[in-house]
């Protein structure tokens, strides 16, 4: 009898226990399948998240952020939307036909609301499929508008025409050109040797043509410098003659003053009014003392 209160003692227990292990038991499953198929999704920062459905991309795309996802049926491609760098080769000819070698590094990003459209149509390496067979492109039909000279003294220009053709074909595969920059250009071993002759002879010129505005200018301050001289010589001959011509005048009055007896002419003139001697007027003054 006491043996079997206890056995039923004991499946009473375990009847008892049913309910709470059950419901662990259900935690625990939840919990083991949600490890195993991850029904959550997290979106990073500057990315996208492509909504797929056993494999078909939907028109739905994921904004950064936690997403709910449906397991086994769904699944989530992050597709990188912000600003990334590419740097391309390519090879050309200018219109003069000399072979050029261009470096050209151009920032892009991908519209962020049409990433499942840009996954669907290229995938994820969008650089090596479109990117870079576009730059090589543009290059070479820019390139070819242009002589090798002008290449590189409108490379501004040549710079934003690239710029303006590669955002049109870009575009229309949803990526967007945010910056572009050739960092180089290279030319034939024999071309940058021509290159170099001719600007070392412009610059000859430049310094003859130089040298020759400076002995001109130098030549005209000489010439006025002179001018000038013989103007103040001039002048100072001209004074001097002037004072000549006064000096010989005041001689002239003196050798006539020295030659003068003393005494005047009675009669000047055509006879009408006489004057008398300064000897005759010294006479009738002693005269009239005397008297």
């Amino acid at each position: 009898m006491g043996e079997r209160d206890e056995y039923v003692s004991a499946k009473d227990i375990m009847n008892m226990m049913k309910g709470p292990m059950r419901l662990v038991l259900i935690i625990g499953a939840i919990l083991v399948l949600s490890l195993l198929f991850r029904p959550w999704i997290q979106v990073g920062a500057g990315e996208r998240g492509v909504v797929m459905n056993f494999g078909a991309v939907q028109e739905d795309v994921l904004n950064e952020g936690l997403h709910f996802r449906i397991p086994i049926m769904q699944q989530i491609i992050a597709v990188d939307v912000k600003v990334q760098k590419a740097t391309t080769e390519a090879a050309a000819a200018s219109s003069n036909l000399q072979d050029v070698s261009s470096t050209v590094a151009i920032n892009y990003h991908i519209l962020p609301d049409k990433a499942n459209t840009v996954y669907q149509s290229i995938g994820i390496h969008f650089k090596e499929r479109i990117i870079d067979p576009a730059v090589q492109e543009v290059v070479k039909a820019v390139t070819a508008r242009y002589t090798a000279e002008e290449l590189i003294t409108k490379r501004a220009v040549v710079s934003d025409a690239m710029k303006a053709t590669l955002t049109e074909r870009l575009l229309v595969h949803n990526i967007v050109v945010d910056a572009f920059s050739i960092v180089g250009f290279s030319f034939s071993k024999v071309f940058m040797e021509a290159i170099e002759s001719k600007q070392t002879a412009e610059q000859l010129a430049l310094k003859a043509q130089r040298d020759l505005e400076r002995i001109k200018i130098e030549a005209e301050q000489k010439i006025a410098a002179a001018k000038a001289e013989a103007e103040s010589l001039r002048l100072q001959r001209a004074n001097i003659s002037l004072d000549l011509i006064e000096l010989r005048k005041v001689e002239a009055n003196l050798r006539a003053i020295e030659k003068w007896n003393g005494i005047l002419p009675q009669v000047t003139g055509a006879g009408a009014v006489p004057f008398i001697g300064v000897g005759e007027m010294q006479k009738r003054r002693e005269i009239k003392k005397e008297s």
